[in-house]
């Protein structure tokens, strides 16, 4: 028996461990198809492009054929879309890459597909945006082919939960072909794939879960403003509330919210509320509040320079960190970026050093950047960073640390005499 073909759109975060998991079953044909020539290429060799423990580990072992050519979607049994799902600069949606990956398939779409949309997407994208280009084929959702959601819950670089074990949610335009597409899931996945009612339901579980964490960091956010104000350690406040057995999960403050998801799935709820008539002004709300951050953390960065008796437009300043999260080297909307440009703006002597970003370091290493730098501003709380003892600091003659993921010893750091100041801490 000839193995059914399963295509990939989209071989980055969501995509390619995707595939490496279908792969490694050796139950389908995998191909995958990728615009970018140079991660292809890199692909093709077994070199994941891409920070991903699943996909380091299977590519050498596994076949998963590559294209740039969307011919590689021809005779495939499951085409499974993986693309970015982004914001424009005015905060609305971006669903180009959507409606190109569709409109792709739409060439090669025959009789007993089944397609399956994985991109983070607004509720009503799939029957609005999606079926409506399929069907310009004259085949007929539910009755000709099956178009499902099962949205993506990739975690970079979490060494727990990764695309195999994460539970799962499907819904389809069928309760038939959300079955067939179900057990497709369950035969490369160890987490639970529970099938959903319908495409919207499927739809709307990711953009809840995510707008849910960005209104809980907004609220530490703004407690952290707050209590900077009435000298009240909101580390310590969290960390003590969090002892209550229930009703109460603890969020952390930051410099900042990035990453694909976080900042930018509200704004495909907010934009599909306002078509439907209603005004989200919560979401609004936190989304204003988290956009804040990079500015607080420079504001804050300024007042501690001026504590010292440095002059901010005089100082050096060392940025620790580039990536949006801890351990790995993917900028998506990463509010450091947000921060070099603020600082940029107030004509700031900056440098900036991340060992998971060479090739946008300024320096090789951070004795390096230390050696310069008179104040740093941690914008990323990576493992290199969080390990340095004080000593290190004050060796280089580092006056004034921010610490901007509050994941610096700041009793040892104001023990040497270092003018420190994390995010509500």
């Amino acid at each position: 028996m000839i193995p059914k073909k399963v295509t990939v759109i989209g071989l980055g975060y969501v995509g390619l461990p995707l595939a490496c998991a279908i792969a490694k079953t050796k139950l389908f044909n995998v191909c995958g198809y990728e615009i970018s020539p140079e991660k292809a290429a890199l692909i093709q060799k077994g070199i994941s492009p891409i920070e991903d423990e699943v996909a380091r580990k299977l590519l050498p072992k596994i076949k998963l054929t590559v294209s740039t050519s969307d011919e590689i979607l021809r005779d495939s049994d499951f085409i499974i879309v993986c693309v970015p799902t982004p914001v424009k600069n005015n905060k609305l949606p971006d669903l180009t890459p959507v409606k190109s990956a569709t409109r792709s398939i739409l060439k090669y779409l025959r009789k007993g597909q089944c397609i399956i949309i994985e991109s983070t997407i607004n509720p009503g994208v799939c029957e609005e945006i999606v079926l409506p280009i399929l069907e310009k084929s004259g085949l007929k959702g539910g009755r000709d082919f099956e178009l499902s959601h099962c949205p993506e819950r990739i975690n970079p670089g979490d060494p727990t939960w990764d695309v195999n074990n994460i539970p799962r949610n499907i819904g389809s335009l069928t309760e038939k072909g959300n079955a067939r597409v179900a057990a497709f899931y369950r035969s490369f996945l160890k987490g639970e794939v529970r099938e959903v009612s319908n495409l919207k339901v499927a739809e709307a579980t990711k953009i809840i879960e995510n707008t849910f964490r960005d209104i809980n960091i907004a609220y530490v956010n703004e407690l952290a403003k707050s209590f900077d104000l009435m000298g009240i350690d909101l580390l310590e406040t969290i960390h003590a509330a969090s002892n209550k057995p229930f009703a109460f999960m603890p969020h952390f403050p930051s410099c900042g919210v990035g990453g694909h998801c976080i900042p930018v799935d509200p704004y495909y709820l907010i934009t599909r509320a306002k078509k439907a008539g209603f005004n989200h002004s919560f979401l609004r709300k936190a989304r204003q509040v988290n956009n804040s951050m990079p500015h607080y953390a420079v504001s804050l960065l300024e007042a501690k320079v001026k504590e010292a008796g440095l002059v901010f437009s005089k100082v050096k300043i060392g940025v620790l960190g580039l990536s949006y999260k801890a351990n790995i080297g993917d900028l998506r909307e990463s509010p450091s970026l947000e921060i070099l440009e603020i600082l940029a703006s107030k004509k700031a002597h900056v440098k900036v050093f991340d060992p998971h970003v060479p090739v946008k370091s300024d320096v090789k290493t951070l004795d390096e950047l230390c050696a310069w730098a008179d104040v740093l501003l941690l914008a990323t709380g990576h493992r290199e960073f969080a390990a340095v003892p004080a000593a290190f600091f004050k060796k280089h003659g580092i006056r004034v640390i921010l610490d901007g993921k509050n994941c610096l010893d700041k009793k040892a750091l104001l023990k040497a005499r270092i003018v420190y100041k994390g995010i509500g801490h």
